[in-house]
């Protein structure tokens, strides 16, 4: 496997993209644990800095992500994966993380009501 440049948190940015539409779905942080079992479950799995833990995407929400792909940029320092998207990226209910403007104007429409869906 190519050796991955993992910052001084031992940390790679991963941008998930709909392998379909193209669309820009998140962006997130992963070590190399979470790499790895990306690459055995093929589901999307993150390093949450908040919360320092691992978590798959979709396990409290349902919306997996399906991998189809996983690439690596020409510095080796991030990664991009293209994914087969099971619902809405965003845990605030939207398609994309990426639902506003640079004014903040949301652009988007909401899939789902976060506060029926994640537990507090």
């Amino acid at each position: 496997m190519l050796k991955l440049k993992f910052d001084k948190n031992g940390l790679i940015p991963a941008i998930i993209q709909d392998e379909k539409t193209k669309n820009i779905l998140m962006v997130a942080y992963m070590n190399k644990k979470t790499v790895w079992k990306t690459i055995k479950t093929k589901r999307t799995w993150f390093y949450s800095r908040s919360r320092n833990r691992l978590w798959m995407k979709g396990e409290e929400s349902g919306n997996i992500q399906i991998v189809k792909k996983i690439l690596v940029d020409c510095d080796k320092d991030t990664i991009l994966i293209l994914v087969k998207p099971k619902g809405p990226a965003c845990h605030h209910g939207y398609n994309s993380c990426f639902y506003r403007n640079i004014k903040g104007r949301v652009i988007s429409k909401r899939l789902f009501d976060p506060k029926k869906v994640y537990k507090k």
